[in-house]
C-alpha cells in the first residue's frame, strides 16, 4: 500500500503540468472487463482533434532491469529475488489491447487508447529501452524517473481538452462482448492467427517454453511445470505453443489425458487438414509407453493432474506415464492443477513430475499462471468456491462484491429452463451433474438416467453416439454431462447437480464415494482401500468428490446454476446465493436510482397513478414501450405535489451531453408516454433503427423534434425529421431521417428535470 501511494505522488507531480487540463478524468486501478487483471492509472479527456481519448499508464517502483533474451521478458528485483516478468511497455500495450478487444464501446465509440508506463525509481534506463524491446516500447513509450517532464508532454500531447462527455464511465460502463472459446478459435490459431493475446504470467510462461525448446536443441533434457487453477489460459497457452512450435519445424504433439477436449479440438479443426495431421498433432497420455527416447522436440501435457500411473484399458502398460512423456521428449511442459485430480488414479502432482524428472535427468524449471479469465475474471468466486466446499480456509467466506451469476434452484426442471434458455445464443450452456446415477441409457436407448419425479424432471446423461464430443453436440443441452466429459472445457454457464455423495449436515461437508454409481471410474478400488486403509480411503475419496464439484462448477465463463438432491445442502448454498443477491440489489438499487432525491416505493407499495409514477429504464423501454410495461415497473416514486399526475407519466434518467443546454447529463425526468398531437418544436425520446445516439449507441434518443412536411393526396405527410441536439458540447450533430420515416416511434415527451 506505501508503495502503491508513493507512485501516485509521482503521478500526481506530473499531472501539475499546466498543458495537462484541470478537468481531465483520472482513474485508478480499472478492472480489465472478463479477467481479474487491473490498470495502474487512466486519464481520460479529449485529444487535440478532439477524439475521446483515454491514456492506460503502467505504474512500476522498479530500480533497475536486465535484459534477456526472450521477447517481452525483462529481469528485474521482484517478490525478494531476481526474476523474469513482462516488459512494462509490453504489459501497457497488451492491457489496452484487451479492453480494445473486449469493450464493444471503446471501438464503436472510437475511443482512443494510449499506453505508455512509468518507471519513476529507476534513473538508468539503457536496460529497459534496450532495441530487443523496440517493437513494445513503440507500442507503449516508457518513462524513467529523469524523464518526469516527457511523461508531461506526452500525456498533454495526447489529453489537449478535459473529459466533457464522461469518458471513463463511458468505459467503465460500455458494452462487453463474450469471451473467446477456445475450441472455436482453434482453426484459426493453427494458421498462425493470435486469436488469444498472452498477459503476464500466460507470455512468461509462452517465452520460456520457446527458449527452452531451442535450449534442447543443443542437447540434453528440460521439464516445465506450470501451475494454475481454472481459466488462468493454461489451455490457451498450450495450444498457442503447440502452434508456434509446429510452426518451427519442432516435431510437438498436444497430450492429455482426458480425450474430451482433445476430441473437440480434432472436431473443430476437421475440414482443414488432413486427419492424419490432425490426429498426429493431439495424442492420449497412454500414447507413449514404447516411444523411442528423445523421439519429439516437444510433449505439451494439458490437464497433466489427470495423468495416470499405468496405461492401456487394463491400467496394465508401461511404468509411469509421466516418466514415459519425460522419456519420450526433449522437452516436457506440464500444465498442474493438483486441485483438479478428480479419480483415484490420478497421480499428476508437481512433487511426482519433479522426481519423475530427476530419474530421467531433466532440468526442472516451475512457473504459475495466475490471470483470471474464466468465471467472469472472478477470483474471488473461486476463493469462495474452496471456502463453501470446504477444500481450504479462504478469506471469501461470501459472495458478496463477486461480479459473477450464482444461482441456486429449488427445482431440477427450471434449473434446465434456466440453462436451456442460456444456450439459445449460442450453444454455450449446458448441465452437468456428479457421477451418482448409473447409466441406463447407455445399453437402452429409451431409459430416463437421472429421474426426480415428484419435480417431473428425467434426463440422460450424455449420449454415447456423441461421446467426447457432447460438449459442442447441437442438440446437447438436453443431456447431462460429467467431469469425463466436460474436464478441459468450458461453457458461457453451467447448471450443477449435486447428487448426494456431497451433503452438508450441520454446516459440515459429508462427502461419502459409495453413493456413486457404480459405473464411475473415478473411484474405483475405493471399496478395498477402504478395507485395506480406511482413514486414507475416506480422507482421499472426500478430496475427489470435493475437487469433482470445484472442477464442475467452475467449468462456466459468466454463469453457475446449482441444484442440489439433498434439501439441507441446497438450502446451504442458497444462503451464499440469497446473501448475495440481496446485498447485490441494494447495490444495483443505490446505483440505478443515484440522485433520484423523492420517495421511492417497490410495485407491491406503489399506488399507481394515484400517488405514485414509474420509474423506467428507456434502454429496456425502446422499441416496446407500453402502458403495460409502465404498469409493471419495479420502482416508483412519489413526484412533488406540484406536478398534476397522470397515468401516461413515467420517471427516467437522461445519460450524455447531447441536450445538456436543456437536461444535465444523468438528471432525472419526467415524460409523457405516447404523447399524441404535434410534436414539432418539442424534446422527444424517439426510436428508429437507423439511429445509433452517440452517447449511449442505442437506436432510441433524446433530441428537439423538427420536420418538414410536404402535401400528398391532400394530407401533409412528414418528408424529413431533424433531431437536434441542444448541447455546449463538441461533436453532436443533426440526426436527419429521411426514409422510412413510418417506422419512427415517439415513445415519450419531455416535461420536465426533477
Amino acid at each position: 500500500m506505501l508503495s502503491w501511494e508513493n507512485s501516485l505522488r509521482f503521478m500526481m507531480s506530473v499531472l501539475l503540468d499546466e498543458g495537462i487540463p484541470a478537468s481531465a478524468g483520472v482513474a485508478i486501478e480499472y478492472n480489465i472487463p472478463l479477467s481479474n487483471r487491473r490498470v495502474d492509472f487512466i486519464l481520460t479527456g479529449k485529444s487535440s482533434q478532439r477524439a475521446d481519448t483515454a491514456v492506460i499508464i503502467e505504474l512500476k517502483q522498479w530500480q533497475s532491469a536486465e535484459v534477456t533474451k526472450k521477447d517481452a521478458i525483462v529481469k528485474t528485483w521482484l517478490n525478494g529475488g531476481v526474476r523474469e516478468t513482462n516488459h512494462p511497455s509490453y504489459q501497457a500495450w497488451s492491457y489496452a489491447d484487451l479492453i480494445n478487444d473486449y469493450n464493444e464501446t471503446v471501438r464503436s465509440e472510437s475511443i482512443q487508447l494510449m499506453p505508455c508506463a512509468y518507471l519513476h525509481n529507476m534513473k538508468q534506463g539503457d536496460a529497459i529501452n534496450d532495441a530487443f524491446y523496440s517493437h513494445h516500447t513503440g507500442r507503449a513509450p516508457v518513462f524513467i524517473s529523469p524523464d518526469a517532464l516527457k511523461l508531461s508532454a506526452f500525456l498533454s500531447q495526447h489529453i489537449k481538452y478535459g473529459d466533457s462527455d464522461n469518458i471513463m464511465y463511458r468505459i467503465e460502463h460500455g458494452v462487453i462482448k463474450p469471451s473467446k472459446n477456445l475450441a472455436d478459435a482453434l482453426a484459426s490459431m493453427m494458421d498462425g492467427n493470435a486469436e488469444f493475446l498472452m498477459i503476464d504470467e500466460q507470455k512468461l510462461v509462452y517465452e520460456t517454453a520457446l527458449d527452452l525448446a531451442h535450449r534442447v536443441a543443443k542437447g540434453g533434457k528440460q521439464c516445465l511445470i506450470v501451475k494454475g487453477g481454472p481459466g488462468t489460459g493454461k489451455s490457451v497457452v498450450a495450444i498457442n505453443l503447440l502452434v508456434e512450435l509446429t510452426k518451427r519445424e519442432m516435431m510437438t504433439q498436444y497430450v492429455s489425458r482426458n480425450s474430451a477436449p482433445r476430441e473437440v479440438f480434432k472436431k473443430r479443426l476437421t475440414g482443414t487438414r488432413k486427419k492424419t495431421h490432425i490426429d498426429n498433432l493431439f495424442k492420449g497420455s497412454g500414447s507413449y509407453v514404447n516411444a523411442e527416447p528423445d523421439t519429439f522436440h516437444a510433449l505439451i501435457v494439458d490437464e497433466a493432474h489427470r495423468l495416470n500411473e499405468k496405461s492401456g484399458m487394463y491400467q496394465n502398460l508401461g511404468e509411469s506415464q509421466i516418466k514415459e512423456i519425460i522419456v519420450a521428449s526433449r522437452l516436457s511442459i506440464f500444465f498442474i492443477d493438483e486441485a483438479q485430480r478428480v479419480t483415484l488414479k490420478d497421480v499428476g502432482t508437481v512433487e511426482e513430475v519433479r522426481r519423475r524428472a530427476a530419474e530421467c535427468g531433466a532440468e526442472v524449471s516451475e512457473l504459475e499462471l495466475a490471470s483470471q479469465f474464466r468465471c467472469n475474471g472472478s477470483d474471488g468466486y473461486l476463493a469462495w468456491l474452496d471456502h463453501a466446499l470446504q477444500i481450504r480456509t479462504t478469506a471469501n467466506t461470501d459472495l458478496e462484491g463477486i461480479d459473477y451469476d450464482f444461482q441456486v434452484f429449488d427445482d431440477p426442471s427450471a434449473l434446465r429452463r434456466a440453462i436451456l434458455d442460456k444456450n439459445r445464443k449460442a450453444n454455450k450452456a449446458r448441465m452437468v451433474a456428479g457421477y451418482c446415477w448409473p447409466w441406463a441409457s447407455k445399453k437402452d436407448k429409451h431409459a430416463m438416467d437421472i429421474v426426480f419425479p415428484e419435480y417431473g424432471f428425467a434426463a440422460q446423461w450424455n449420449l454415447d453416439d456423441d461421446g467426447m464430443l457432447w460438449a459442442i453436440a447441437d442438440a446437447s443441452v438436453e443431456q447431462v454431462g460429467c467431469i469425463h466429459t466436460c474436464q478441459g472445457l468450458e461453457f458461457d454457464y453451467v447448471g450443477v447437480i449435486i447428487g448426494d455423495d456431497f451433503v452438508i449436515r450441520d454446516g459440515r461437508v459429508v462427502t461419502d464415494a459409495a453413493k456413486r454409481a457404480s459405473q464411475d471410474r473415478s473411484v474405483h478400488g475405493y471399496k478395498t482401500l477402504l478395507k485395506q486403509e480406511p482413514d486414507h480411503a475416506r480422507k482421499l475419496a472426500d478430496q475427489i468428490i470435493k475437487n469433482t464439484y470445484r472442477t464442475l462448477m467452475t467449468r462456466g465463463q459468466k454463469g453457475c446454476y446449482v441444484y442440489a438432491t439433498d434439501p439441507e445442502t441446497r438450502e446451504y448454498f442458497a444462503a451464499f446465493a440469497r446473501e448475495s443477491a440481496g446485498h447485490g440489489e441494494d447495490t444495483a438499487l443505490e446505483e440505478a436510482l443515484d440522485g433520484l432525491h423523492l420517495p421511492i416505493v417497490t410495485r407491491e407499495d406503489a399506488e399507481p397513478f394515484e400517488r405514485h409514477v414509474p420509474v423506467y429504464d428507456l434502454s429496456i423501454a425502446a422499441g416496446q414501450f407500453s402502458e403495460m410495461q409502465i404498469a409493471d415497473a419495479e420502482h416508483w416514486i412519489e413526484l412533488p405535489e406540484h406536478l398534476r399526475m397522470s397515468p401516461d407519466l413515467f420517471v427516467s434518467r437522461v445519460v450524455g451531453e447531447s441536450m445538456n443546454r436543456r437536461i444535465p447529463n444523468g438528471a432525472w425526468c419526467l415524460f409523457r408516454a405516447n404523447p399524441g398531437g404535434t410534436r414539432q418544436g418539442k424534446v422527444v425520446v424517439v426510436q428508429h433503427r437507423a439511429i445509433e445516439d452517440p452517447d449511449h449507441g442505442g437506436s432510441f434518443t433524446i433530441k428537439l423534434y423538427q420536420s418538414e412536411k410536404i402535401e400528398a393526396y391532400g394530407e401533409y405527410v412528414n418528408q424529413r425529421i431533424v433531431l437536434k441536439p441542444q448541447t455546449n458540447a463538441f461533436g453532436y450533430k443533426d440526426i436527419v431521417l429521411e426514409d422510412e420515416l413510418e417506422d419512427l416511434k415517439v415513445i415519450g415527451e419531455f416535461l420536465s428535470v426533477l
